[in-house]
């Protein structure tokens, strides 16, 4: 039995077939978005309007290339104490406050989780050096004052992909594994 085109499921497919598209087709025109999905310009126009309306679609933006940018990456990782928040807590890492302060200080918190595992939170940033993630962590301590047990810091080396898109300097990671 066939369902009719626009039954739930025919939605779904189509909403995830669109948004396969836009993972690395967002800055594309929407004509060629539609010839990639098959469907017509005002179809793919309709769909992306009603999944940005709720937020399924949260934003677009641009992959760069950090070091062109004279910026590291780095990944804090951070284990809570075994207590709740506070409400003051609370509303300090629901108003963006935590961006907001980094930003003033250098860093921009390109993506921020929680999360379940070893660690409870993992926080991605771009930054100068490792100095000013030092001083976000240090903001962060005392902004969050009884929640955080420990903080983990990484320094990305190399991005092999960013955002579905694949680093187009490939091959200079060979460097870090070829021998002298």
């Amino acid at each position: 039995m066939n369902m009719p085109k626009s039954s739930k499921k025919q939605i779904d497919e189509d909403d995830k077939k669109l948004l396969k598209v836009l993972e690395t087709s967002s800055g594309d025109n929407i004509e060629n978005i539609a010839k990639k999905c098959g469907f017509s310009r005002q179809k793919v126009w309709r769909i992306k309007k009603r999944l940005e309306k709720d937020n399924t679609i949260w934003g677009y933006n641009a992959v760069f290339d950090d070091e062109k940018l004279d910026l590291n990456r780095y990944l804090i990782l951070i284990k809570r104490k075994n207590k709740p928040l506070t409400e003051m807590q609370l509303n300090i890492i629901t108003s963006r406050k935590v961006k907001q302060v980094s930003s003033k200080l250098g860093i921009n918190i390109e993506c921020s989780f929680y999360i379940h595992g070893s660690y409870d939170w993992f926080i991605m940033v771009t930054a100068k050096n490792i100095r000013f993630v030092k001083k976000v962590i240090d903001v962060f301590t005392i902004l969050l004052k009884g929640f955080i047990s420990e903080v983990q810091v990484e320094e990305v080396i190399f991005v092999v992909e960013k955002n579905n898109f694949n680093n187009p300097n490939l091959n200079k990671i060979r460097e870090f594994f070829i021998s002298e």
